[in-house]
């Protein structure tokens, strides 16, 4: 039911969400610019398209382009903070047979890099 809340409350917010920094933040305690320029140094464009973030062209893993319009993550977590959060920083913890690695991203790091992917809308 917490879930399901939670993806309610992020549906509404995406619907009325104004300026989508502000969105982003509240959502995740992050801050969308710091989440870009960690998305370049961790690598994340090896394997992900991921708009905004320079050379992140890969094709190994899918586009992250509207990836805050997705309801599911991972294939298989509903779209929250928290599930973002947890993928980025602990994916096997999800999914153990994920090629996405372990990166050893930080808290701050991951609240950072899901502000950024959640202004990526339509």
């Amino acid at each position: 039911m917490r879930k399901m809340l939670l993806v309610l409350a992020f549906a509404f917010l995406a619907c009325h969400r104004g300026d989508e920094n502000d969105t982003a933040r509240q959502l995740t305690r992050g801050e969308p610019s710091r989440g870009r320029a960690a998305l370049a140094r961790y690598g994340c464009g090896a394997c992900h398209t991921v708009p905004g973030v320079d050379n992140a062209t890969g094709l190994v893993g899918p586009p992250l382009s509207n990836i805050a319009d997705r309801m599911i993550l991972a294939g298989q977590l509903p779209n929250t903070p928290d599930n973002m959060i947890l993928w980025i920083r602990q994916p096997q913890q999800v999914e153990s047979n994920t090629m996405m690695p372990n990166l050893q991203v930080t808290e701050r790091d991951a609240r950072d890099m899901a502000a950024y992917l959640y202004t990526l809308r339509q």
